[in-house]
């Protein structure tokens, strides 16, 4: 069996997480470095994203966001992968 990679996502608008950061799901506002510590990577990955200069994160990162702003995950990320892989991935990633 071919090794697959784990999907990878693009932010859909960088102004809506800026938004979103500014008023989280409990009503706080997580400042960027907050945000990297809270997920657990460097502040300048999430710049990085918002400036435009990195163009994905891996789904760990893109869901660690997510989860820590109170959002679905499709509400800020894009996958950038064929869904048919995905589909499978995602079978993989519930079945572990």
């Amino acid at each position: 069996m071919a090794s697959r990679r784990l999907p990878r996502y693009r932010l859909y608008d960088a102004q809506r997480l800026r938004l979103l950061m500014e008023r989280t799901g409990t009503g706080s506002e997580l400042t960027l470095r907050e945000l990297a510590d809270f997920v657990g990577i460097p502040h300048t990955t999430i710049g990085n994203v918002l400036a435009g200069n990195q163009e994905t994160v891996s789904g760990t990162t893109a869901q660690a966001i997510a989860a820590a702003i109170g959002v679905d995950l499709l509400v800020l990320w894009v996958p950038v992968q064929r869904a048919a892989e995905m589909q499978v991935t995602h079978r993989e990633l519930v079945a572990a």
